[in-house]
């Protein structure tokens, strides 16, 4: 019989100090989301259907465990944030540069790093182009765009220092064959190649500082121009990996063609259907899960990550395996992926909600499917001019991305086929 009451879903409470504190809330829903689950699932066995006021609690609970990942993660990236020019080997050139970088900031003095430039012997680079920033300026912001995307953390990324990278690819490998000691070598077939072309688009940032901020001393410029440029840098290419269109922007894996992996060929990105259009089946549901995990070759297998957003993997919390055992698992620890039936779980709000037809699952070894490719330096231009009495720092990076291995990703697909 139903409950006459309905106790709430565990209140997310106000941000804690430590990402203990956090990390403990949140274990403590999972447990709550557990018991509110197995009831549920008991009068789906009894009656055939779940009460109303147990669905409406299950929900809620699992909406305050995505609000409360969402402050644990916020507060692991904040931690994971290291403090500018705090390490022990700097270079000379090193120091210089970012003397000469503060100059320009602050006053707009461009005779430093003019000097810089000509002893580097750098083409094309000046007032009118902009600067590049310091490199550990340019390290910090790249080690925070990992954390904040997850397809830059996933995948491999490449450094250029040219416009375009082209990968040559085999597709099939080179011919081999067994032959005797003393026998003669027959001519093996050539591979397969395929070249593969990732070039690096242009992404912008335009923060904006009051001649004050410039002029205090105790604001640590550097530190202030990567905190604006790093966030608004990390979601804009997180997004384009996914689904970048590939026009002025990189190419997202969700852009590629996709088709049934039955019938899957270079040049595509297989999926499985989970049976239902807009959902999962309703005997079985997890078995598109499996499917999709088996489909990937082993080598592939074995480095594999589930990719999809929080909705999508509120969904699946709830399944379990035939011995009652959660397939979804908490992360062990703060700052670490929950798991999915032994695999880890990244969350990319990028990915489409669940809907008929939605390609909301990706599993792959996206280190070798996926590749971003990064163009040398962050690059700043001064404008005191344009929205005076504010500076405008017109930041600029380039950068590209798209599929390497097609064999590599596999996505799922809600639909009956």
């Amino acid at each position: 019989m139903a409950e006459a009451t309905t106790t709430g879903a565990p209140e997310v409470k106000a941000v804690p100090d430590t990402v203990t504190a956090a990390f403990e809330d949140f274990m403590e829903a999972f447990e709550a989301f557990k018991d509110v689950n197995d009831r549920r699932l008991g009068e789906i066995e009894q009656k055939l259907t779940a009460d109303v006021v147990t669905r409406d609690k299950m929900e809620r609970i699992n909406r305050a465990m995505d609000d409360q990942k969402a402050v644990i993660d916020q507060l692991v990236l904040k931690k994971a944030r290291p403090a500018l020019g705090g390490r022990a080997e700097i270079s000379d050139d090193m120091t210089e540069h970012k003397a000469a970088f503060d100059a320009y900031v602050r006053r707009g003095e461009e005779g430093g790093l003019r000097e810089l430039d000509v002893k580097a012997m750098n083409a094309g680079v000046g007032g009118d182009g902009g600067y590049l920033v310091p490199p550990e300026t340019d390290t910090e912001i790249g080690r925070r765009m990992s954390h904040v995307s997850p397809m830059r953390a996933l995948s491999s990324v490449r450094t250029v220092s040219s416009a375009v990278l082209k990968k040559p690819f085999a597709i099939s490998g080179p011919a081999t064959g067994w032959v005797a000691e003393t026998a003669a070598r027959p001519q093996t077939g050539a591979p397969q190649l395929s070249e593969l072309s990732f070039p690096t688009m242009e992404l912008y940032a335009m923060p904006a500082a009051t001649q004050g901020l410039l002029d205090d001393a105790a604001v640590d410029i550097e530190a202030w121009l990567a905190g604006e440029v790093d966030m608004v840098f990390a979601e804009q290419e997180g997004d384009a990996f996914i689904r970048g269109d590939g026009v002025n922007k990189p190419k997202g894996f969700l852009a590629y063609d996709a088709v049934a992996d039955s019938g899957w060929s270079w040049g595509s990105l297989g999926y499985l259907a989970t049976g239902a259009a807009g959902g999962f089946a309703s005997s079985g549901p997890s078995d598109v899960l499996i499917n999709a995990v088996y489909a990937l070759k082993a080598g592939h297998r074995q480095n594999a990550t589930f990719l999809m957003n929080r909705k999508t993997q509120g969904e699946i919390r709830k399944f379990k395996d035939a011995d009652g055992n959660y397939l979804w698992r908490p992360p062990a620890s703060a700052g670490q992926a929950a798991t999915l039936m032994g695999f880890p779980v990244a969350e990319g709000e990028e990915m489409p909600d669940i809907a008929a037809n939605a390609l909301s699952i990706a599993i792959g070894d996206f280190r070798s499917g996926y590749l971003v490719v990064d163009r040398t330096g962050i690059r700043v231009l001064r404008d005191p001019y344009s929205a005076k009495p504010y500076v405008l720092f017109y930041t600029t990076k380039r950068v590209g991305g798209g599929v390497q291995n097609f064999e590599a990703i596999k996505l799922v697909k809600f639909s009956a086929s």
